[in-house]
């Protein structure tokens, strides 16, 4: 009787309609090498959110960081990267104190199981190309970490399902927001690259170079815009939406100049 069971369970079909509902970014003019890192996602949240926009921000970040600063000043570029850092160490300090809120709750309410997922994990190895991409991952594994905690504090009445709703919503937008931000600091510093060789082909002296060592204003504003301001997509003006090349990056890579 041990060995009877009631329901069907995934074999693998969740996993492959999500990879099936996203193309495949294209990597092939990046040159930079890569950490291969083995990880594993088990909540949905953590999947969908890993597929969608570890590559976009991957992507964006090398543009800033390796890219541009062949072409922008130095500080400027190292103004955008800590910028992004900033941005990553707050959510990530903000979900080490959800789960170990959550961890409290357990203890104080006597649980000892969490609950699981019956979907089999995605398991992937992931090519890390930098740093702040290290941090980005990591980010997304303390949130599909965090996922199954909330699921079973809400089982156990413990907080509400609109408590749960509204952490998991918030956690996801912060979450997204930094490849989306990432995104948008690259569009923006490519508009920077080109109004740099539009001001060198008609002679202006002025024009701001690596070599030169002049700060660029406009590139100063871009790092606070870009981060803290994310705009929607539905919402994108002519403005803040992307230039050709730079569509979204799991779609359409960012090219080098």
């Amino acid at each position: 009787m041990a060995d009877i069971d009631l329901v069907k369970h995934d074999q693998g079909g969740v996993n492959a309609r999500i990879l099936a509902k996203e193309s495949k970014a294209d990597f092939r003019r990046i040159e930079a090498a890569s950490l291969k890192i083995k990880t594993s996602f088990a909540s949905a949240e953590g999947k969908r959110l890993f597929i969608r926009y570890f590559n976009t921000f991957q992507l964006g970040n090398h543009f800033i960081s390796v890219i541009a600063r062949t072409r922008l000043d130095h500080e400027d570029v190292a103004k955008a990267e800590a910028a992004m850092r900033a941005q990553m160490d707050r959510i990530a300090e903000e979900l080490n104190r959800a789960i170990d809120g959550a961890e409290a709750l357990f203890q104080a309410n006597g649980i000892t199981r969490i609950a699981t997922y019956d979907t089999l994990p995605l398991e992937v190895e992931v090519g890390v190309l930098s740093s702040s991409s290290r941090r980005y991952l990591e980010i997304l594994n303390k949130l599909d970490q965090l996922m199954p905690l909330l699921q079973t504090l809400e089982i156990h009445e413990v907080i509400t399902t609109q408590a749960v709703d509204i952490e998991r919503a918030a956690f996801k937008r912060k979450v997204r927001d930094v490849a989306n931000g990432a995104r948008n600091m690259a569009t923006r510093l490519r508009r920077e690259m080109n109004a740099l060789d539009t001001r060198r082909a008609v002679g202006d002296g002025g024009a701001t170079s690596v070599e030169g060592g002049q700060s660029s204003a406009s590139m100063q504003a871009v790092t606070v815009e870009a981060i803290a301001a994310v705009p929607v997509a539905s919402e994108q003006t002519e403005e803040a939406r992307p230039p050709e090349g730079l569509e979204d990056s799991q779609r359409q890579p960012i090219a080098e100049p």
